[in-house]
């Protein structure tokens, strides 16, 4: 992506791509510090939405708070699924940008009836339905997306949901540097022959751990490239997907596993599929390296990896701002 070049500018989604760097910088930490105390304060955490506002915003968190040790519970579900579990004595993140998401908003209403008090909302909007259900809620700073497709929006909920669990860990929220690391990745060149390889697949896999990152990349594809599109969970690409794998078929790895290098090259070499690895060192296969962030990667393989969606869609002559179908608030009460 290239601001300067209008083919990229004219799309709101490429200009709120790059706003995510300013996102970053000037995020403060201190935001979230009501919802970690109260998750401190009654050991449970919940941390629910629909879609982007869920994805990464909840796995990147659990998966830091449990490889950090958080003693703390902290899990994940969508806010329909939610309505069936007891969480009386949990505090409840509930994020949706509208303010208005319908699965979001009756969950909400759900825990308010049941005298459930610790009820947090974040939302890229003032004065929403949601708020009105919530006893505290984070406005982000980002501001209102108008591509469909959530970006800027996306990584400030992620950095929200980080903030608490980094508090709950003990482990002060450092941003220096990210911010460059991050728009490095929104502008790396992109390969003609990966976009060639893209285009002529019939689905395009996304394997990478459980943290969101390769899972919200899957959805991205359906929603900027108009392309069918498959996440294939920590190592389960090498569990039996090759089976229904076409030739031409192209596997993005986030940060393919380094001891299962030779399993990934016999598994996708016999299903005659493309790999493209994106990662911060080289791997055996075509790689798109992007700079190290260390516990921070998960921003900027994200980023990364919407550099090579757009590349597609603006190759495809696609308009990446307004979907045939898809819709900015997908179930609106």
């Amino acid at each position: 992506m290239n601001l300067n070049n209008e083919k990229y500018s004219k799309f709101y989604l490429v200009r709120e791509m790059m706003d995510t760097v300013s996102t970053i910088s000037k995020f403060d930490p201190e935001v979230a510090a009501a919802a970690a105390e109260s998750a401190r304060n009654c050991g449970k955490l919940l941390l629910t939405g629909e879609g982007s506002s869920r994805i990464m915003p909840a796995k990147n968190a659990i998966r830091k708070a449990l490889t950090w040790g958080v003693k703390e519970f902290v899990h994940t579900d969508g806010a329909t699924q939610s309505c069936d579990y007891k969480l009386e004595g949990h505090t409840v993140v509930l994020s949706s940008n509208s303010g208005r998401t319908k699965e979001t908003l009756l969950l909400a209403k759900n825990l308010k009836a049941k005298g459930i008090e610790r009820r947090f909302g974040v939302t890229a909007n003032e004065n929403t339905p949601l708020e009105d259900e919530c006893n505290s809620t984070y406005v982000l700073k980002c501001g209102w997306e108008n591509a469909i497709a959530a970006t800027k929006s996306v990584v400030e909920q992620v950095l929200y949901n980080e903030a608490i669990v980094r508090n709950l860990a003990g482990k002060p929220m450092d941003l220096a540097g990210l911010s460059e690391k991050v728009e490095k990745a929104l502008t790396l060149p992109v390969p003609e022959e990966i976009v060639e390889w893209v285009k002529g697949a019939n689905t395009i896999y996304f394997a990478g751990m459980n943290d969101g990152v390769a899972e919200e990349l899957t959805l991205k594809t359906n929603e900027i490239t108009r392309r069918k599109s498959d996440f294939l969970e920590g190592t389960y690409a090498l569990h039996g997907p090759e089976e229904v794998m076409q030739k031409g078929d192209i596997v993005f790895v986030v940060e393919p596993i380094e001891n299962e290098y030779e399993k990934y090259k016999a598994v996708f070499g016999g299903a005659d599929v493309h790999v493209v690895a994106i990662s911060p060192r080289q791997t055996p296969f075509t790689t798109i390296v992007v700079p190290d962030a260390g516990e921070y990667q998960q921003y900027v393989d994200l980023c990364a990896g919407w550099n090579i969606l757009v590349e597609i869609g603006v190759s495809d002559g696609i308009n990446l701002d307004k979907p045939e179908r898809a819709r900015k608030v997908g179930n609106e009460m």
